[in-house]
């Protein structure tokens, strides 16, 4: 909204307002004069005809004649006469009524149907001194009324509703009036001054939209008065005068941070394939965070070709590099578009984690999800490997979650991003186990119990692995499972867990169930000799199913 609007919309309802009020005073004050002078005319019209009905009336007692019917006649025809003189309108009636509400008496023809004679009736009988506003003949009327009782009348003194306020009509009109035409010219006075007051405001505004459509700084604004408008363009034209010189030096400043930005993006495109893009962001951030490691819990995941050597074998250079790169980009692709960071290849194998240097809530969820992910895109590329006449691969990947210690490691030379610690090399010896319990994946019990509501798992053995001297739990686990594995996996569950509390004639049982669902199955088929051996040879007190296994 313009100021010139802002100063018309604040100003008008004031003086409006100011005009309201004073015509307003004026108004009631004019208003309730001529209707008190109107009241007092029709109260003082009816006191006469009250006092002249009086006098008659005291004539004929004094005279003995108060009994005879045709001098009473002539009593009232006396105040009927009293009565049309009185008449000072067309408009203006006096008439009398008798008890039955009936005309006895009019100055001029007034007829009167039922529902209002009956309206007139209830108001009579309240003997109001007030005036009454009623409709009579179809016209609304304003009434003033006294009883007679030597006549037995009800003697009424109206006039028309319109005529009896007709000065007051009339005076409501001119104050309308009034009010509108000083409000129009109250409008056009101040748009007048408004514009007078904002013309210079505009000729700056018009200075800055010139300069902003042009980027010419040498436009300059007249200055016209000796005021605060006069000193805001002094002012403008002092702030055009710096902005000019500081333009040139910001071009200056500008071209200089175009180069580095360029600088900065070509930095980040060429380690973005040796390096995650969140910790580049996170660098970028703050350099110095960077240097500093952190313990974190993490979800770590190892991926490894199985039989690798005898593959490399049967390939030429070209084609194992050729092979194995559009291996890594599938596998890759899959871990960062999962929010997951790809630390490292070794040789063949691929090492990945979740969790850093940018945490998510589902970070172990999408570790797991990742490795499902990973078998799709295997089953992909070996149906390439086939039509190509090139030797399939075959992968394992093992998931751990836990505590390990992230930051950048190294010398000042050379430094990587990374996570070790006990939990890092747990999810590589997981990995190792993928081959001799005859799974694809293999997880953790920690990731198990995380995710037991997110996707089925099936515990496969407590192993001893290399640099861990406690048992740790190993875990199988499916995208979805079909109803015979579903029901298989949670018979296994139970097996395993009479199992463990050294119940092996049942565990015997629950396992065959798992065998004729699912016939052959290698982890069932291993437990079930186990509980075999114990049964016939009792492990010692101290057993606590816990099996040595040497991977690498």
């Amino acid at each position: 909204m313009r100021i010139r609007s802002k100063i018309i919309l604040v100003v008008l309802p004031i003086l409006v307002l100011t005009l309201v009020l004073a015509e307003a005073a004026g108004w009631f004050s004019a208003t309730n004069g001529i209707t008190r002078v109107a009241q007092e005319s029709l109260s003082f019209k009816i006191y006469e005809l009250e006092k002249y009905a009086d006098n008659q009336w005291k004539l004929l007692v004094e005279n003995g004649y108060e009994t005879r019917e045709e001098m009473i006649d002539a009593a009232k025809g006396a105040v009927a006469a009293y009565s049309r003189s009185m008449i000072s309108s067309d408009s203006e009636v006096i008439f009398a009524l008798d008890p039955q509400f009936n005309q006895v008496m009019s100055t001029s023809e007034l007829p009167l149907d039922e529902a209002e004679k009956k309206a007139l009736g209830e108001r009579l009988l309240l003997n109001e001194e007030t005036l009454m506003n009623i409709s009579l003949g179809g016209i609304e009327r304003v009434c003033k009324s006294f009883y007679f009782k030597p006549f037995d009348w009800y003697i009424c003194l109206t006039e028309e509703h319109k005529a009896f306020y007709r000065d007051v009509d009339t005076i409501t009109t001119q104050t309308i009036i009034i009010l509108v035409s000083s409000s129009l010219i109250a409008v056009i006075l101040l748009w007048i001054f408004a514009h007078a007051l904002t013309s210079p405001l505009n000729k700056i505004i018009r200075a800055m939209q010139q300069i902003i459509a042009s980027s010419d700084l040498s436009s300059r604004v007249e200055i016209e008065y000796n005021d605060e408008t006069g000193k805001l363009a002094q002012t403008f034209n002092i702030m055009i005068d710096d902005l000019e010189k500081s333009y040139k030096q910001t071009k200056s400043f500008a071209f200089q941070s175009v180069l580095s930005q360029k600088k900065e993006q070509r930095i980040r495109q060429i380690f973005q394939k040796y390096v995650p893009k969140d910790l580049i962001d996170k660098f970028f951030a703050s350099p110095e965070s960077m240097l500093v490691g952190e313990n974190r819990e993490l979800s770590i995941l190892f991926s490894d070709i199985r039989s690798f050597t005898t593959i490399s074998e049967r390939l030429s250079p070209d084609d194992l590099v050729n092979s194995l790169n559009r291996y890594f980009s599938a596998q890759v692709d899959i871990i960062m578009n999962r929010n997951g960071i790809v630390d490292k290849y070794i040789g063949d194998a691929i090492m990945a984690f979740w969790g850093a240097p940018v945490k998510h809530e589902d970070d172990a969820l999408q570790s797991v999800l990742s490795a499902f992910d990973m078998i799709d895109a295997l089953a992909v590329f070996n149906n390439n490997q086939k039509r190509l006449g090139k030797p399939e691969f075959h992968i394992g990947i093992g998931i751990n979650m836990g505590l390990v210690t992230v930051g950048n490691i190294g010398s000042e030379r050379k430094m990587d991003y990374t996570v070790i610690g006990d939990s890092v090399n747990l999810a590589s010896r997981l990995e190792g186990l993928t081959k001799i319990y005859h799974e694809q994946i293999l997880i953790s019990e920690k990731l198990s119990r995380a995710l037991h509501d997110k996707i089925p798992s099936r515990l496969l053995d407590t192993v001893a692995v290399k640099g861990k001297t406690q048992g740790v739990k190993i875990f199988a686990t499916r995208r979805t499972l079909n109803d015979s594995e579903k029901k298989a996996w949670e018979v296994h569950n139970e097996a395993m867990r009479l199992f463990y509390s050294r119940e092996f004639a049942k565990a015997q049982q629950k396992l065959k169930e798992v065998l004729i669902v699912l016939p052959g199955d290698f982890n069932a088929e291993n437990i079930l000799k186990r509980c075999i051996h114990y049964t016939q040879n009792p492990p010692s007190e101290d057993w606590d199913g816990v099996e040595l296994m040497e991977t690498k």
